[in-house]
């Protein structure tokens, strides 16, 4: 099991929370085996087995409940009387009307609730509205570059280590793998069971081969600005008419089960959110290479993606910078403050370094700016603009 210690942090710092845990992300990323982690943590701390409980609801090793009242009931049933329980519910989106066993396992003085899911409707509209107040989320992502080093051979350098994980993601077991056509068959495993188990179900009228087409091409497209309308329209070229509603449609799919991201364009000096010309990212960086192979691509623009999901990792919330008629790759809103980036392959021509200065050094505040890149040499320094290596920034 590869350690997480970011996500274990978090888990320890909510560890007997008046709250309800509730870890979300993609298939196969790795939310089970961190509460694995973190039980067997528990235990080396002293809490008894019998006041840990735990269900994955796609095992078949034991006939679950799955309707609220009896999972409840069946979770009291086996509560460990006098002491705070530990209840860990995995893809609790299985058991019909979930929200109401986690309402009530909640309000016991017994419980310390955790669950997790592979779709964002773990959090939809009804599940937020009953428990407004009463659940902290935990947004789990694939492997990060530091996570993915650390399964990596010794002998292999961060630079080819980096190669691997532009092309081949960061799902943990695919980290395992090391044959092309071994990550290809697990990626694409992966990929189909979301379509079949969580897509098809919920949209069984779906176009399984237009569904594929439109993931496909936003896969070759990370980083570029698109529209749903421009989807549509590149679809035609393939001789396959989708409309733009379809479109929209199966992108919300790809969404809901964090197989891709959306970074929307927000004016900085108006201080307001743009409603067009939003950019999408993969929610891992292995599906271009399940839908597309080692097809080269735009080299900038797959960077771009790792980038933005470490970004994630860090800030919680992205956006793309416009700043009057030029962009900021990267603006990152914090409580601990903002944070912007720009992010190039090399900047060792002048004109490129100035042209990627410019819209940093446009923005009138104290808040930190960085220049992100793959050079090795150069200043790294530019009247407050750091300029740091990609590789070295992921390491940290």
């Amino acid at each position: 099991m590869i350690e997480r210690p970011a996500y274990m942090d978090w888990l320890e710092r909510w560890q007997d929370k008046d709250v309800i845990k509730v870890i979300t992300g993609l298939r196969r990323c790795g939310k089970s085996t961190v509460l694995r982690l973190f039980r067997e943590q528990l235990l080396t701390k002293g809490v008894d087995p019998s006041r840990i409980i735990a269900i994955n609801f796609e095992s078949m090793e034991e006939n679950y409940p799955t309707d609220a009242k009896p999972l409840y009931d069946y979770v009291v049933s086996r509560l460990a009387p006098g002491v705070v329980n530990y209840v860990f519910l995995d893809e609790i989106q299985h058991v019909r009307e979930f929200e109401r066993a986690a309402d009530g396992l909640y309000v016991r003085d017994d419980v310390d609730l955790y669950l997790t899911g592979s779709n964002a409707d773990l959090l939809s509209s009804e599940l937020a509205t009953r428990l407004t107040g009463r659940y902290v989320e935990l947004r789990m992502l694939p492997l990060s570059f530091k996570e993915y080093r650390s399964t990596r051979p010794q002998s292999e350098s961060p630079e080819q280590s980096f190669n691997r994980y532009l092309l081949y993601g960061g799902l943990p077991y695919a980290a395992t793998l090391e044959h092309d056509q071994d990550i290809a068959d697990y990626l694409g495993g992966v990929f189909n069971t979301i379509l079949v188990k969580d897509i098809a179900q919920r949209h069984p009228r779906i176009d399984t081969i237009a569904f594929d087409e439109v993931a496909s091409f936003l896969a070759d497209n990370v980083g570029n600005i698109t529209s749903i309308k421009g989807i549509a329209d590149a679809m035609k070229q393939t001789h396959r008419g989708i409309s733009p509603t379809t479109v929209g449609e199966y992108i919300a799919a790809l969404r809901e089960n964090y197989l891709l991201f959306r970074a929307d364009r927000y004016d900085i000096k108006g201080k307001s959110y743009l409603k067009t010309l939003e950019k999408y990212y993969l929610g891992d960086p292995g599906f271009r290479f399940w839908f597309l192979g080692k097809t080269g691509g735009d080299l900038g623009h797959r960077i771009e993606n790792v980038i933005y999901l470490e970004l994630l990792r860090r800030h919680r919330t992205v956006h793309i910078g416009k700043v009057g008629t030029t962009e900021v790759d990267f603006y990152t809103p914090a409580p601990q403050g903002d944070h912007y980036y720009q992010v190039s392959l090399t900047v060792m021509d002048e004109s490129t370094l100035s042209r990627e200065l410019r819209p940093l050094q446009s923005i009138n505040d104290n808040h930190p700016k960085t220049l992100l890149t793959m050079d090795r040499i150069g200043t790294d320094d530019h009247d407050g603009i750091k300029q740091i290596n990609i590789i070295d920034w992921l390491l940290e």
